[in-house]
């Protein structure tokens, strides 16, 4: 597709793909085009359509087919971006180790005052 008729804008390397370019991605794959034909469209590599159509896969009819869905695609982005990510025990370690140092500095200026009363 050339860029003068497109109405998306072009994907910018680095960044993740918008639920638009995944929704031009299902319907790519519904029409029969190959993967690498999606990925010269949106302008991405071939890899990340490839990643993006294990991502997004549902099976269907128990199990008895696939198929890429946009919306599942979305879904599972933001699950896996919800958990990326600093974890919370090292944020424990550090407010722990915040905690400590203020309450030696409470404990001294306590002392400090009984001392002076």
């Amino acid at each position: 597709m050339d860029s003068l008729h497109s109405i998306i804008s072009k994907h910018q390397k680095g960044k993740h793909l918008s639920f638009e370019e995944c929704v031009i991605i299902q319907t790519r794959i519904k029409d029969g085009f190959s993967l690498r034909a999606i990925a010269r469209e949106i302008g991405c590599s071939p890899s990340t359509i490839s990643y993006e159509v294990k991502r997004g896969t549902v099976l269907l009819y128990n199990g008895h087919q696939k198929l890429y869905k946009a919306e599942y695609d979305n879904n599972a982005y933001q699950t896996n971006r919800r958990n990326c990510g600093r974890k919370l025990d090292y944020l424990k370690k550090c407010l722990l180790s915040i905690l400590i140092s203020i309450s030696s500095k409470m404990v001294g200026l306590l002392i400090l005052v009984l001392i002076v009363a």
